[in-house]
């Protein structure tokens, strides 16, 4: 039995996590944390993770980037597991969550869908073969998302640079550039409308053809499967960093 404490739980990838965990057998939610502390499902709910006094394998956490420093300090002091699948992380939280992993069991990852894994697997593969393409980033949210560009669409682009010999400059914004496209950008472009659940496009350029990676998600629960299976695969890991590259390998 893979014992999991929920940090965000009662917000929307919280409650289905809740909901994709319920009838698993193997997994068992012992608590929550929640700004509101109200308890929505069968597990207590806690206003801080400082306040939870359950024993747990893995902790996963679907809150908030500003979060970060309160749940490596509580994945420390409890010898936790972590799983972070929150998002709009900043270049010196991500050092932060490197340099955590040297002494926890830590799970990281842009987006916890397995299509999304092999599609970054596929960028890096077009990248290496399509030399001299113009590379553009296309993905699409819902109305509600808070950082722009999506951490997933950093992660497609820096995929692209890995099966690269020289690495493209991500470029977010042209309205006030009156030049040409040069040949070492990545374009990246934010859509932000309705329920979108999140779609991106990674567009490859040549002269006289267009090759374009695609994904869709049709909803949230690719995103809770793809966290429920990290915890179980991080219970009982010794310290390190660990990505869905591992999960999948």
């Amino acid at each position: 039995m893979t014992n999991i404490i929920l940090s965000g739980c009662n917000g929307h990838m919280g409650r289905v996590i809740t909901s994709c965990a319920d009838g698993q057998e193997d997994l068992c939610i012992v608590a929550g944390a929640d700004l509101d502390g109200v308890m929505l499902s069968h597990f207590p709910v806690f206003t801080s993770l400082g306040a939870i006094h359950y024993e747990a394998d893995v902790l996963i956490d679907f809150s908030h980037a500003s979060a970060l420093d309160g749940i490596l300090k509580y994945a420390r002091d409890n010898k936790i597991a972590l799983v972070l699948c929150s998002t709009g992380y900043s270049a010196e939280q991500r050092l932060q969550i490197e340099q955590a992993a040297a002494e926890l069991p830590l799970f990281f990852s842009f987006n916890m869908s397995l299509g999304v894994s092999l599609l970054a697997e596929l960028c890096k593969k077009a990248a290496a073969v399509l030399e001299g393409f113009d590379v553009e980033i296309v993905e699409k949210h819902h109305n509600q998302k808070l950082d722009a560009p999506s951490g997933t669409a950093v992660m497609l682009a820096e995929a692209v640079n890995e099966g690269r010999d020289e690495p493209l400059n991500q470029i977010y914004d042209r309205s006030q550039v009156r030049q040409k496209r040069l040949p070492d950008e990545i374009g990246m472009h934010s859509i932000r409308g309705g329920t979108i659940v999140g779609e991106h496009d990674i567009i490859f350029a040549g002269r006289d053809e267009i090759v374009t990676l695609s994904h869709s998600a049709r909803s949230k629960e690719i995103f809770a499967v793809g966290a429920l299976r990290a915890a179980r695969f991080m219970a009982g890991k010794p310290s390190g960093l660990y990505t869905m590259k591992d999960l999948i390998d």
